[in-house]
């Protein structure tokens, strides 16, 4: 039997002041095993921005909330950030949430959870960033940017910024019990400071 050891940062709080270091973390490990797929969950488009721009050499496509997360018909992409994205050569994806569309719709209308929130819930046991991981890898595999069954590196977070990088082979929404988390490479200890 072979085996190998993988190295996990644990941060002592979630929070956007752990968005380089995750980052420089999930391109060293993309180095390592040569994964060209990097998966980053983005807000505002900054940490996507970031990404893009220290990953030239990898595919790197920004997960940004859908459009109306926030507010009817707002996009929180923010045009600058849109642009440094595009400017460095990465993609950017805007769709549903894997984790809360409908379902989250029949909770808010109903006042009961669907099984997407439920299983968000439970991969937020480990971390809100794993969660996040999960959900922008089902994401980009059901839009066609990766493909199901090869390995990915998902980045993701705490609220902002990012704290958790994981690889993950990736799946469609449909086959989410074929995704696994093959490695965590970082996530925090702890929530985010207040």
């Amino acid at each position: 039997m072979t085996s190998s050891q993988v190295t996990c940062t644990c941060f002592d709080q979630g929070g956007p002041q752990n968005t380089a270091e995750t980052l420089a973390i999930a391109q060293e490990r993309a180095r390592q095993l040569d994964i060209k797929d990097i998966l980053i969950a983005t807000t505002s488009g900054e940490t996507g921005a970031l990404a893009a721009e220290l990953m030239p050499d990898r595919h790197v496509v920004a997960v940004t909330h859908s459009t109306g997360f926030a507010a009817p018909n707002e996009q929180q992409l923010e045009d600058q950030h849109r642009d440094r994205i595009l400017a460095a050569g990465a993609e950017i994806l805007t769709c549903q949430h894997a984790f809360g569309g409908v379902g989250r719709a029949v909770r808010r209308k109903l006042g009961t959870y669907q099984i997407d929130e439920i299983i968000a819930f439970t991969l937020r046991l480990f971390c809100d960033g794993l969660k996040v991981a999960c959900e922008i890898t089902l994401m980009a595999a059901d839009a066609g940017l990766v493909r199901a069954g090869d390995p990915v590196i998902a980045v993701g977070g705490s609220a902002s910024g990012a704290d958790t990088a994981a690889l993950i082979r990736a799946a469609n929404a449909q086959d989410l019990f074929d995704l696994r988390v093959l490695e965590v490479l970082c996530k925090p200890r702890g929530y985010p400071a207040s």
